[in-house]
């Protein structure tokens, strides 16, 4: 972890799950005991100003911010014909809107920094294809992924990366019970191991395990007819 040693990363979500196993890996297991500096910032994702106040917070403690971990999000068993609109609406601010909160601030923060940043985000698979019992999570998915996309492109001349992170399914408490199928699960603490090598290496999009990244690309060239119909096997109960 050579190129992340001696900086500054923000982990947004860094309560539970695939965020709290990064921070740990980072400071080599346990972040205080290990002799690491950390602030822990209670704060409403949800809200902008409340956003935009952990980042300010995270720079007058320790000058800058060099890696941005978004990672909060939610994306629980959700059927079309049974979900509301409010709910809906709910997912979509948890994965997007949250990601909009803290990617304003972020960018006016790296951009004003030498050397800029990098921000990354915990993407999906399921913004890439239709999951049955994932459409909302899936579409906010997809809406920050184009959104980073954009903003990739358009702020690389100010020194600000960006990498998306599509994790299959992950084994965290949140989903051990949600009913649905998980095809090549892996554990939080091979799904951190990933996280932290993408943060040193930048890539653009990075896609783990192998196997469900190599599941999507198939679905994705697949007639129409054939993907939705391996789809819907393991949605079927």
């Amino acid at each position: 972890m050579a190129r992340i040693t001696g900086r500054t990363i923000l982990v947004v979500g860094a309560s539970s799950g695939i965020g709290a196993e990064v921070t740990r890996l980072l400071a080599a297991k346990e972040v205080r005991a290990a002799g690491s500096a950390c602030l822990d910032i209670p704060g409403d994702a949800l809200d902008p100003r409340s956003a935009a106040d952990v980042v300010t917070a995270a720079v007058d403690t320790y000058g800058s911010i060099d890696v941005a971990l978004l990672n909060a999000g939610q994306g629980p068993d959700m059927s079309m014909d049974e979900v509301s609109v409010a709910e809906i609406s709910q997912i979509m601010a948890l994965n997007y809107g949250v990601v909009v909160n803290y990617l304003v601030p972020l960018v006016q923060q790296l951009g004003s920094q030498p050397g800029g940043g990098l921000i990354a985000h915990t993407n999906s698979p399921a913004g890439l294809i239709g999951v049955p019992r994932q459409g909302p999570y899936g579409a906010a998915k997809a809406a920050a992924r184009t959104l980073l996309d954009a903003a990739r492109v358009e702020l690389a001349p100010r020194g600000i990366r960006f990498t998306s992170l599509h994790p299959g399914f992950v084994a965290t408490d949140r989903v051990s019970t949600d009913g649905l199928s998980k095809p090549f699960q892996i554990s939080q603490e091979r799904a951190a191991r990933y996280v932290v090598r993408a943060l040193e290496k930048e890539p653009a999009q990075t896609y783990f395990p192998w196997t469900t990244a190599a599941l999507v690309r198939a679905l994705r060239v697949l007639p129409t007819p054939v993907s939705s119909l391996i789809l819907r096997r393991p949605a079927s109960r």
